[in-house]
């Protein structure tokens, strides 16, 4: 015998209703002919319920009762209109145009999943209870504030009771819901729903918590922001002036301050002309924020003023000096820099991240903080309030800074509690940007701080103990990953496959770029028709010798098969015209035709300009496991590149790819392959750099076991049981 698991009201609800309309059932149920094709349209519409196969999951009970609802229920109450003598044709008509609707978007809205499919016997329910309701001339309000948001949105939607006294109270009440279950939409709500009587308490309710939302809902010229600009509040009116100025963006990242009265909108009008002054302020401004929540306060739209601090740091004083890289006069290269203070520098470092130069950083921005700020890190990072202090510690790890920066210390001790605060607390931290920040430092870490490195070590082993001890769960997944993570750099007996469900992070097996059913490595290279793209195809052909590859070519690609060593196959479409659209269509056609071939490359490689670089990233194959950037500033796009093939290791330059690097990385990449080696990535990479000389820019390549960030979200997604998300 079954176990009877459906709610027992339910169950009754079902017989009553059935047994009300039995005498209609059993009398002839044969509409005329005017109405026939109304019943048709509800046959298809339950049919496509039916074959749609709903379910409520492994509950048989309720299984079967929706079922019965969908197919006997509907049809009684078909019935049940037909045989209603105090309905006449059009009533008749518009309940049952009213139950197609029903069902039309109940099937729509389960499709998309925004209803359980236990709903529906309620749902037709409700309908019958509006029918009762309306032919006396009763309000249905009361049924729609009684019931839950899908089943009211849902009997509305029919409209079959928008005649009711009660309609318009009814959608007010359905509005209302809808914000309580989606808050964060409350403007956008409104804006389709402007007139609702309680529309100015719900602003500031929701202004409260979205000043963003606020700010961009009070600049439209609709009934909203109207609305929104007429409500006599401060907090409300000073957005709003804002979102109404032409500068409204610029005076948006000190609200907080504007709010407590410790700026006004004439400070920021006096320095937003001049853009090192409107830093300075915006620098200023974020000290004074950090302080303020290190005191407890909670500041508004802390967001907003680190987006601008970023956007400008970038505008007026990176890129200028990143630009001038070629310049080898000191003062004129870093003249930006001249005006600003150690702390200003500080946040031009930080906000650089992905935009720096190595030699605007080494030469300029960090050579200059550490000028003015007296030779002394740790006053630097007291004077900042140690925010962002292990994006820091990452970005001089990755720079070869590090050991300069601890040694400006007072004392060894305060230097290695530093280091110690650097790995602690990651599991109080929101989201997950420290833990990437100390994931994606150790590799450079143990190349230039080996016992900091082994000290790093044992702290994040501390840390999972004490988590373990405490039975923190997050504590633990990121301790437990971030060591067996940096563990597994020197121990290749650990495997994060098995661990933590990720690829190997410091190295690629021969074997796993050999997969698939032809055993052999399949190398796909992208080449854009553009002057550049002509040349890098030309110097890029003669690398492949008679004596070792067999050349072989189409109008729009070629191929090089290895003669000697394992089996290599490199394609590579031709750079053909660029307007024409002919280079486009080769490099369809050249992936066309890899599918066709059961051709799964396993390693991709860019050689064109950054703006191209999307375009390559489209038609990344999911099997690539290594993906070279060959571009000026493809270290941005790592994150886009493991979208579509996640387990890619990435080798991508921060500055601007040149040939005389990009050449030797194939050479000893080809190398390894052909001789049927795995690509190991820390030996891989000192021969690499041996091959390449001392040629500048070298270091602004970033080897794939030095973006362990990327890894780390991934791992930690899946220990968690997480969709994968950015930070």
């Amino acid at each position: 015998m079954r176990r009877m698991t459906y709610p027992l009201q339910l169950c009754l609800l079902s017989l009553v209703f059935l047994s009300s309309v039995a005498k209609a059932q059993t009398a002839a149920c044969k509409p005329p002919i005017g109405r026939v094709l109304w019943h048709d349209k509800i046959d298809k519409a339950q049919k496509k319920l039916v074959d749609q196969k709903i379910t409520t999951g492994e509950n048989d009970d309720l299984n079967y009762f929706v079922s019965q609802a969908i197919t006997k229920k509907v049809d009684a109450l078909q019935c049940a209109i037909e045989a209603d003598a105090s309905l006449t044709d059009q009533p008749k008509k518009g309940y049952l145009g009213g139950i197609e609707t029903l069902l039309k978007n109940f099937s729509s809205q389960y499709r998309s999943r925004q209803i359980s499919a236990a709903l529906f016997p309620t749902v037709l329910d409700a309908y019958q209870k509006a029918m009762a309701l309306n032919k006396k001339s009763e309000s249905i309000e009361p049924l729609i504030e009684g019931a839950a948001y899908e089943v009211g949105s849902l009997l509305l939607s029919t409209g079959s009771f928008e005649k009711n006294s009660g309609i318009r109270a009814a959608k007010f009440h359905m509005v209302y819901k809808n914000i309580q279950l989606h808050p964060d939409k409350t403007f956008l709500i409104l804006k389709e729903n402007s007139d609702v009587p309680f529309r100015d308490s719900l602003i500031k309710i929701a202004a409260l918590k979205n000043p963003r939302q606020l700010y961009d809902y009070a600049a439209a010229d609709n009934k909203l922001g109207y609305a929104i600009r007429g409500i006599n509040d401060p907090y409300i009116q000073t957005v709003s002036k804002m979102a109404k100025s032409g500068s409204g963006q610029l005076y948006f990242p000190f609200l907080h301050n504007i709010l407590k009265g410790s700026q006004t909108i004439a400070d920021i009008d006096a320095v937003k002309g001049d853009p090192v002054k409107y830093y300075k302020l915006l620098v200023k401004t974020k000290m004074d924020y950090v302080q303020a929540g290190l005191q407890g306060e909670k500041v508004t739209e802390l967001e907003a003023l680190s987006d601008m601090l970023q956007n400008k740091a970038i505008e007026n004083f990176i890129k200028p000096i990143n630009e001038l890289h070629e310049v080898e006069n000191p003062a004129v290269r870093f003249r930006a820099l001249e005006p600003l203070t150690a702390q200003e520098l500080y946040y031009l470092v930080i906000a650089g991240e992905r935009d720096l130069y190595t030699s605007s950083y080494l030469k300029g921005v960090y050579a200059k903080m550490m000028q003015r700020t007296g030779g002394r890190g740790d006053s630097l990072l007291l004077s900042v309030n140690f925010d962002h202090f292990r994006k820091f510690i990452k970005m001089a790890a990755g720079y070869a800074t590090l050991p300069d920066f601890l040694t400006s210390f007072s004392t060894k001790e305060d230097a290695s509690f530093l280091m110690r605060a650097f790995v602690k607390g990651l599991d109080k931290s929101p989201g997950l940007e420290d833990g990437v920040d100390v994931a994606d430092s150790y590799a450079s870490i143990s190349e230039i701080l080996k016992p900091v490195a082994d000290e790093m070590l044992a702290n994040v082993k501390q840390n999972y103990e004490d988590a373990a001890q405490n039975n923190n769960r997050r504590g633990m997944v990121i301790y437990d990953l971030l060591y067996k993570l940096f563990l597994s750099a020197s121990d290749s007996t650990i495997n994060l496959s098995k661990e933590f469900n990720i690829p190997p992070v410091y190295g690629v097996s021969y074997n796993s770029l050999a997969g698939g059913d032809t055993g052999k490595v399949v190398m796909q290279v992208f080449f854009y028709g553009d002057k550049d793209g002509r040349g890098n195809y030309a110097n890029f052909t003669p690398q492949f010798p008679s004596s070792l590859w067999k050349r072989s070519e189409t109008k729009q690609w070629v191929s090089f098969t290895s003669t000697k060593g394992k089996p290599i196959l490199v394609y590579a479409n031709k750079p053909l015209d660029e307007e024409s659209g002919e280079v486009d269509k080769a490099q369809a056609a050249l992936c066309d035709y890899l599918a066709e071939k059961n051709l799964n490359p396993t390693i991709v490689v860019h050689r064109g300009h950054s703006y191209y670089a999307p375009y390559t990233i489209e038609q990344l194959a999911p099997s690539a496991k290594i993906v070279f950037l060959g571009s000026c500033g493809g270290y941005h796009l790592i994150h886009d590149v493991l979208e579509h093939a996640e387990d890619a290791h990435i080798i991508a330059s921060k500055q601007i790819g040149k040939q005389v690097i990009n050449q030797p990385f194939f050479d000893l990449l080809n190398e390894k392959l052909r001789t049927g080696n795995n690509v190991d990535w820390i030996p891989f990479w000192k021969e690499f750099k041996t091959r390449a000389g001392k040629t500048e820019g070298f270091d602004d390549y970033i080897p794939p076991h030095k973006n362990l960030g990327a890894i780390f979200i991934k791992a930690y997604k899946n220990a968690m049981g997480e969709t994968r998300e950015g930070i």
